[in-house]
């Protein structure tokens, strides 16, 4: 530990989804903007790609063993922490392939500081989200037996009881006691988690934020665009069933389980599906965009990609959930509509289209939120805080 009692060589830990997503796009934000600041940084990375839930039933016994506790990543990590010797861990994921094991094989005079990217400590789903809406069933109890009932994850009773047995068993071993400082992403999550049974005193509250700069769009601007993954929980059903009301004017960038719902529907000239895009395409497409349409029915912890479109200069028309209120400004950096409120999105898209004006100067004003809240420095003197704070509690 240096001077200030800032920590200096800093280990990241983050086992990586099978399907690329905002939470990688975050490690390497963070790793790069703390290296470009003078910082050490190590990347622990896990491979969950290679984690599948197949073969025969000792093959899948075994990785719902390691799931709950790998003894082959605690090992990994202490010889990382061994080799490395980090001034602080910062965790981003464990979840299936690292477990949380691996607290255990940390340096115990080593503060330790993990991002909460998801509800996946509260609820074996990840989301907070069942039967269409937001679920908050499993929130306060040591065993989380309603994700098993209902089969939250993945839907299967087996899966989700895996699932549920890890955050039973590292409850009662209080594992995450070893955490010195929770990163929650925004007020609502920090509120959720604590409801969930996380020591409030220990979860800082700071917002992702976006480098490099994209820039912002200067050419004409038309229709709707939305990003992200195709999945119950984005609303993308509700954005369809919205577009009947202004087929052709909405685009659909992603990929996932509703995939073919999407398909269908631009078979019928509802929408146009775009599919995977590139990045560099990608944020073009937000530029040119009158705004960018987020219809979450979940919890939203925070959306990557309306930081995109706040850089891009692109308005957003988003749900009034999770944490999108708080970086949203509903009429001064876009429209906010009620959840699943199909009606009411589809109003929204048709007072858009009517006040192009408006949206321009919600433009300009988002691209001005993003310069100065969303950009590295910001986010790197919240981050430090909470790395000060992490320090000083494990002294």
């Amino acid at each position: 530990m240096t001077s200030g009692d800032l920590p200096q060589r800093i280990l990241f830990v983050h086992a990586d989804y099978r399907q690329r997503g905002g939470e990688e796009a975050v490690v390497e934000a963070e790793s790069a903007l703390l290296r470009s600041n003078g910082h050490v940084v190590e990347e622990l990375r896990f491979d969950n790609a290679a984690w599948a839930i197949s073969g025969g039933p000792v093959a899948r016994l075994r990785l719902g063993l390691e799931t709950v506790w790998s003894s082959r990543a605690r090992r990994r990590i202490r010889r990382t922490a061994d080799g490395f010797r980090p001034d602080l861990v910062h965790v981003h994921n464990t979840f299936p392939s690292a477990s949380p094991a691996i607290y255990s094989a940390l340096p115990k005079d080593v503060p330790v500081v993990q991002t909460l990217h998801n509800y996946r400590l509260v609820c074996p789903a990840g989301t907070l989200f069942r039967a269409g809406g937001p679920c908050t069933d499993c929130l306060g109890r040591a065993v989380p037996w309603p994700g098993i009932k209902h089969a939250c994850y993945r839907d299967s009773m087996s899966q989700s009881a895996v699932v549920a047995t890890m955050l039973a068993t590292h409850r009662l071993l209080r594992t995450w006691s070893r955490v010195d400082a929770f990163v929650a992403l925004n007020p609502r999550m920090r509120d959720l988690m604590i409801s969930g049974g996380l020591p409030g005193d220990r979860i800082r509250t700071v917002p992702n934020f976006l480098e490099p700069d994209p820039g912002a769009g200067t050419g004409a601007r038309a229709g709707f665009l939305y990003v992200g993954r195709l999945t119950e929980e984005k609303g993308i059903r509700t954005l369809l069933e919205a577009a009947r009301a202004r087929p052709g004017l909405v685009r659909v960038a992603g990929d996932g389980p509703l995939a073919s719902v999407a398909v269908e529907a631009a078979a019928r000239g509802m929408i146009e599906y775009l599919g995977h895009r590139e990045p560099a395409t990608l944020i073009e497409d937000i530029r040119s965009a009158t705004a960018l349409v987020v219809p979450s029915i979940w919890f939203e912890p925070f959306g990557m990609v309306i930081l995109e479109a706040f850089a891009a200069g692109t308005p957003v028309i988003a749900s009034r959930i999770g944490a999108i209120p708080d970086i949203v400004d509903d009429g001064e950096t876009g429209l906010l509509v009620d959840p699943g409120e199909a009606e009411a999105l589809a109003w929204a898209m048709g007072w858009a289209v009517d006040n192009p004006k408006r949206m321009l100067e919600m433009g300009k004003r988002a691209r001005g939120v993003y310069e100065a809240h969303f950009r590295g420095p910001a986010h790197l003197g919240a981050l430090l805080d909470t790395y000060r704070y992490a320090a000083a509690r494990r002294r």
